[in-house]
């Protein structure tokens, strides 16, 4: 059997962050930690291999030296980029540009898809996703002139919600929420409005042109119209989305489910519970990469999940 890769979290200190990140093992460094960047190979936060052959090397050493691992994907970094994020108070709002937009202005980086899995949230919290502009003018002025409340789209949200923000999508999450972030490998976030709030005396950069530049006018909803859900063995999963950048799985376990990992690479996160995989311990708080050619395996337990991976 190839090995499972073990990764060691990133944890970051925000702004906004809380402290909830404790609840999955972590020893977090402060009590406004706001990000676990849990399978990442970006400059910004390189995970590192926690045990067996390749322990201690980075997750992008490994995609440079040993890309069979990961179906000899044709890509020049590993190309996603999983977190947890507790957003104790409010997130800017914010946008992220497309590939295109993004490697002209960003020095080559990627774009930013991402999507949004409520692991928990407050009872009356919300987020903000997508505007009411009809038009790139009228973003424009409503931007330029301040008219927030007129601007944002807020909706409410509770445990179990799933979101997918395209480039381009207006979007912040809002305090008391608790997020499991699937996305490209990219740090590139355009802040539109942050509140005025300050950090060390100042405003935080805001990216006004950028934004207007990259926002998509009207907002169109994802229809999210493609979930389907089945039960294997003693589990239940639920394929949440597939675009043109990732699929995302979310799945409960009671008892043994055997899956097969027949994709280029697969990233597991194990969100709640305990078990194994294939007789190796698994806890709530793991992540891990199933490489190319895993195959058959079992999950044993009671445990809460996400997979995903690259469309195929």
């Amino acid at each position: 059997m190839k090995e499972i890769l073990f990764m060691k979290p990133v944890l970051k200190n925000m702004i906004w962050g809380g402290n909830r990140l404790r609840e999955f093992g972590y020893d977090i460094p402060t009590e406004t930690t706001g990000e676990c960047w849990a399978i990442s190979a970006h400059k910004n936060g390189d995970c590192v291999v926690k045990s067996g052959a390749f322990a201690g090397m980075t997750l992008s050493e490994l995609w440079d030296n040993h890309r069979e691992l990961f179906g000899n994907v044709d890509s020049d970094r590993y190309p996603l980029l999983i977190k947890i994020i507790d957003a104790k108070n409010d997130l800017s709002i914010q946008v992220h540009p497309d590939d295109s937009y993004a490697k002209e202005h960003e020095n080559g980086s990627f774009g930013k898809t991402e999507c949004w899995y409520i692991l928990d949230c407050d009872p009356d919290a919300t987020i903000i996703v997508g505007h009411n502009a009809k038009t790139s003018e009228e973003v424009k002025d409503m931007i330029l002139n301040e008219r927030w409340n007129e601007f944002y789209r807020e909706i409410p949200i509770k445990k179990g919600d799933f979101f997918q923000i395209n480039p381009g999508t207006l979007h912040a999450i809002k305090g008391g929420t608790l997020i499991l972030e699937t996305q490209q490998n990219s740090d590139i976030t355009y802040r539109v409005y942050d509140y005025g709030r300050l950090q060390n005396g100042k405003p935080r950069e805001l990216h006004v042109q950028q934004s207007i530049d990259v926002i998509t006018a009207p907002y169109v909803p994802d229809a999210l119209d493609s979930q389907v859900t089945e039960t294997i063995g003693d589990a239940t999963i639920t394929k949440l989305i597939s675009c043109d950048k990732y699929e995302v799985y979310h799945g409960f376990v009671d008892g043994t489910v055997k899956l097969t990992q027949d994709k280029s690479f697969q990233n597991v996160s194990i969100l709640d519970g305990e078990g194994d995989i294939c007789g190796t311990p698994l806890k709530k708080g793991d992540h891990f990469i199933l490489p190319c050619g895993f195959e058959d395996y079992c999950l044993n337990g009671k445990m809460e999940f996400m997979i995903s991976n690259l469309p195929q």
